[in-house]
């Protein structure tokens, strides 16, 4: 029941509170909407607590399969498609960064990847930023125990391994993947994958395989017998 002072409000006065509280309604619903909308993004950037460091939530997708696809296509086709990402890692699970947990997590997390009857070469690789207070030796080695205990045939590989432990530690989060072609790949990074062979070889010349050292060395061998037979020619 309306009170006398309500009941001598004006019909349009009315109205307008029913379109202020029906804009207030379909305002409230818009924001929940977008709310939602948010938390269900395919991608999302969130905060990493470290400078140049970019990391980005995945919504329904498999993060190893998402970057050895994008570095398989570059690898392939040669081609840059970045100028500022350096580096891109997937990150499959995240614990707090302290020996304890990080054991207690990766037992679990290890197991479809090395679990017997799962097997395969595998190397560590770890890098931390803002984080002081763990040890890298401690946790290649202890992750290392952790493959070892899952499958007795799980073997170190540090040339050309199966798999690649990426541990990254930022602050007091440690993220982990578990990663192919590592070392094909050029360690995941945008920049050298897309060289040419000839190109990664001029710049790390160490890197070449001795098939690959001998045909440059033949091939400098060619240019030098080349050289003394015009010599000889501008003699005569």
């Amino acid at each position: 029941k309306f009170s006398d002072h309500e009941e001598r409000l004006s019909g349009s006065d009315r109205d307008e509170d029913e379109d202020d509280v029906e804009a207030a309604l379909k305002k409230e619903v818009g924001q929940i909407r977008a709310s939602t909308e948010q938390k269900l993004r395919r991608f999302q950037s969130v905060e990493s607590g470290a400078n140049n460091v970019v990391f980005i939530r995945t919504q329904g997708i498999e993060p190893e399969n998402l970057v050895h696809h994008i570095l398989k296509d570059m690898h392939t086709t040669k081609k840059k498609k970045t100028r500022v990402i350096l580096r891109m890692l997937p990150i499959s699970g995240t614990c707090k960064a302290f020996m304890e947990d990080m054991k207690k997590y990766t037992e679990t997390f290890f197991e479809p990847w090395f679990k017997a009857p799962n097997k395969g070469t595998f190397q560590i690789v770890y890098k931390a930023r803002n984080n002081s207070h763990m040890s890298r030796e401690e946790v290649i080695k202890e992750l290392a125990g952790i493959v070892g205990s899952l499958n007795p045939e799980n073997k170190v590989d540090l040339n050309n391994p199966q798999y690649t432990v990426v541990v990254e530690i930022i602050k007091t989060v440690c993220c982990l993947s578990v990663v192919r072609d590592y070392v094909l790949f050029r360690k995941y990074n945008l920049q050298e994958v897309v060289k040419s062979n000839k190109e990664d070889a001029q710049q790390n010349p160490s890197s070449l395989t001795e098939e690959q050292n001998s045909e440059v060395v033949k091939a400098e061998i060619e240019e030098e017998e080349k050289s003394s037979k015009e010599v000889k020619e501008e003699n005569k």
